[in-house]
């Protein structure tokens, strides 16, 4: 593994344990050049998940991408990062033994369980997905969750 300090190749494994319910495993290394510490995460590599867009183009699920969207929309909100890389397991975990499917039905996946998470991460993730042609639309969205 390369030092995200000095790029150093040669590392030692400090400690090791078991991480988001058993499904990675979770590293604290240390370099042997520079002793930076650093964490490394490993996991299953599973079958390739594919992404059929809006505009019909397939490509390779990215959970770095689907990591981000969340994050925008968690930004200074009381959502853990921990939280958020355990809703995106979930997701994934829901499409298992698929090997492909659409953007609409991942929005939906992420959107069911960040509303148990958080209202307003829940709406901002929705304006983007959903893509609000004006106001109305996201005045509708934000009624129909309050009444729910």
């Amino acid at each position: 593994m390369r030092c995200p300090k000095c790029g150093h190749l040669d590392d030692k494994v400090l400690d090791s344990r078991a991480a988001r319910e058993g499904a990675s495993i979770r590293r604290r290394r240390q370099c042997l050049a520079c002793e930076h510490r650093f964490t490394t995460y490993e996991e299953i590599v599973k079958d390739e998940l594919r992404v059929v867009k809006r505009d019909g183009r397939r490509e390779e699920f990215s959970r770095l991408k689907l990591e981000r969207g969340l994050m925008r929309a968690c930004e200074k909100r009381p959502v853990s990062a921990d939280q958020i890389h355990d809703l995106v397991d979930q997701v994934i975990e829901s499409f298992e033994g698929e090997s492909e499917v659409t953007t609409e039905q991942i929005g939906q996946a992420v959107m069911t369980r960040l509303h148990r998470i958080d209202d307003v991460a829940y709406i901002r993730f929705a304006s983007v997905y959903r893509r609000f042609a004006d106001v109305n639309q996201f005045l509708q969205a934000v009624k129909d969750m309050v009444e729910k």
